[in-house]
């Protein structure tokens, strides 16, 4: 081949590259938000409240696969957010979520991409950036929709801040560990075994 033809070949390569990068994304991102919407509609508060099982955050382990996981989590993330404004009825409030929401899924995907090769400690990414970001502003969704107490106790929100924290990390952190762990995990393992997600891996 000539010079010429080689750059065009090169050239060519780049852009289909790109856009397989562009539809891992969005294909990821639709997966994401289509999970956590159902999982609004039919598990409610379970799917954002202060006692969480999102099952769509199994579906996290895809950064162990591929970089694009990561803008396409976010993505994903943030429209599922958005839409919960209107489900929810959460209001102008609800773009904490989509903010802070969306920015601990992002930790989450890149703690996931940078120790891919350990996928057990991989997948904890997920769970101690949202038991960490979460808590720290539910508090303010939960007195939004009238909550005036930490669930499942008598004391009030008012003023017991740190209290509400520490109830939020505890129980959103076990919720995301054991959507990690029992359905994230064995996910990650069966779609390794794959044709597609091995050459993922080998792309890497």
């Amino acid at each position: 081949m000539t010079k010429l033809e080689n750059e065009a070949a090169g050239d060519f390569n780049a852009r289909a590259a790109h856009s397989r990068s562009v539809a891992r994304m969005g294909i990821i991102a639709a997966i994401y938000a289509a999970l956590t919407l159902a999982t609004m509609l039919f598990l409610g508060g379970l799917a954002w409240g202060p006692v969480q099982f999102r099952i769509s955050e199994a579906v996290c382990v895809l950064a162990l696969f591929t970089a694009d996981a990561i803008p396409g989590l976010a993505l994903g993330c943030a429209i599922a957010n958005i839409a919960n404004i209107v489900i929810a009825g959460l209001g102008t409030l609800g773009l904490l979520d989509v903010v802070f929401g969306t920015l601990a899924t992002v930790l989450a995907a890149l703690f996931t991409w940078r120790f891919r090769e350990r996928p057990t400690l991989a997948i904890a990414g997920p769970v101690i950036a949202n038991a960490l970001i979460v808590p720290a502003y539910l508090p303010i969704l939960l007195k939004g929709m009238g909550f005036y107490t930490i669930p499942f106790t008598s004391i009030s929100l008012d003023d017991n801040y740190l209290l509400m924290y520490l109830f939020g990390l505890i129980t959103t952190g076990i919720g995301e560990a054991v959507v990690m762990y029992v359905l994230g995990l064995p996910l990650a393992r069966a779609l390794s075994q794959t044709t597609l997600f091995k050459s993922m891996g080998e792309d890497r």
